[in-house]
């Protein structure tokens, strides 16, 4: 099954032989390493390189253990070099090789050398390697398979029913090519325990691993609402546990992060233009990690949706905060009435942004009312969309709200510059 991720490829295609290391970051399981191989390798090729100028090394395998010190990785590679033509290095979970830098900053110096690493933590691009790799380095994040990509292999080619599997299994690209929702279930269990939770784990060296599990869970059971370390701790203490801390919860909750298995969405007062720190929003990279997480007991449509929503503004480029919006009233009795009104996303991108309201349903005027209050307050011209679950032909209201089918904004790409 060729699933073609032409979002990214392209991306790559944009960035060859710019003289920086591409970085391919990405949670476990989400195509990186199918991205560079074969789908990118398939393009080199096919654009004329020579097998042989392409070098690609997996270093998660006991086959190539021994390259994980970094001046056998250097002279290895360097062996391979015959001649002044370009070559293509493309180098799986470096992030193992020990002092993978001084390997990586050797080829940069070579000018027929093109290097592509990926990683599994975002660990690597932290602290005293960022700055290692200041100017230097071009990130590439790849998120699971978007409702796109997974429709693309979907073989009843049914959007409902399409969309309600991939709302309650996600897009690992391998759930695509499993038959039944035993399997599926099976394969998220199994990488959720012996991937993901045990990654986290062993990178950090965590001695309390109940603790670890029992936030992921608090986080599953929450997504879309505000949160923040001391409201964590609250509810830990609300189930009978008084020994961690809110500085031991912050610390898991980065360490969540640099597995790229959640991201943090902040809080954005649109008309001060400031940012709000605390609390913020936690959204899964992917659902049907999420779903597992909770063993299927609570895959209600409202917030998925907005998970996926939001998963999808990220995986288009986009920067995605929550909106804040104040609005002013005079009471009856002459009383000035301030209210503080969210929107679900501010999405910028360049000089793009928009305005976006997710509602699993719209069916009468009160829940309309309900949920563009926020955006008949921003008070400027940018686009204001509404993502509804269901199925409907693009419409636009009287206060210039645009009115849209969350099936039209995942399978076009440019659903939103169109609206």
């Amino acid at each position: 099954m060729l699933v073609e991720r032409n979002y990214y490829l392209n991306k790559l295609i944009s960035k060859k032989e710019n003289k920086l290391i591409k970085i391919i970051t990405g949670i476990r399981r989400c195509g990186k390493s199918y991205l560079l191989d074969p789908i990118f390798k398939d393009y080199l090729l096919g654009s004329g390189v020579k097998a042989d100028h392409i070098i690609k090394l997996e270093l998660d395998s006991i086959e190539n253990e021994e390259y994980l010190n970094a001046k056998k990785l250097y002279e290895y590679i360097m062996k391979k070099i015959k001649d002044n033509d370009m070559y293509y290095i493309i180098l799986d979970e470096i992030q193992k090789v020990e002092k993978f830098e001084s390997v990586l900053n050797s080829f940069l110096r070579k000018t027929n050398i093109d290097v592509y690493v990926t990683g599994s933590n975002s660990k690597f691009l932290s602290s005293d390697i960022i700055t290692e790799f200041r100017g230097r380095g071009d990130e590439i994040k790849v998120y699971p398979l978007s409702f796109s990509e997974f429709m693309s292999v979907y073989e009843s080619g049914d959007e409902t029913k399409g969309l309600n599997e991939y709302i309650n299994f996600g897009g690992l690209p391998l759930i695509a090519s499993f038959e039944t929702a035993e399997e599926k279930i099976e394969y998220l269990n199994f990488q959720k325990n012996n991937v993901y939770i045990n990654d986290v784990i062993e990178k950090n060296n965590i001695r309390n691993d109940e603790e670890l599990i029992t936030l992921i869970e608090i986080i599953s059971s929450s997504i879309g609402s505000l949160t923040n370390p001391r409201k964590l701790y609250n509810t830990f203490v609300s189930k009978g546990n008084k020994n961690i801390t809110d500085k031991t919860i912050s610390s898991y909750l980065k360490y969540l992060e640099e597995a790229f298995l959640i991201e943090k969405s902040k809080r954005f007062d649109i008309k001060g233009k400031k940012y709000i720190e605390t609390p913020s929003k936690y959204y899964f990279v992917d659902i049907g990690i999420r779903n597992s997480l909770l063993n299927y007991r609570q895959t209600e449509k409202t917030h998925i949706m907005e998970n996926i929503i939001y998963t999808e503004l990220r995986r288009r480029g986009f920067n995605v905060d929550i909106g804040i919006v104040e609005k002013r009233a005079i009471l009856e009795n002459g009383k000035k009435d301030y209210k503080q009104l969210e929107i679900d996303f501010v999405v910028n991108k360049g000089s793009d942004k928009y305005y976006i309201q997710s509602a699993y349903s719209i069916e009468d005027s009160s829940k309309r009312i309900q949920e563009t209050q926020s955006l008949l307050n921003v008070g400027d011209n940018f686009k204001k969309i509404v993502i509804v679950y269901d199925h409907f032909i693009k419409w636009q209201d009287d206060d210039g709200i645009i009115y849209m089918s969350i099936y039209d904004f995942l399978l076009n790409e440019n659903s939103l510059k169109e609206a």
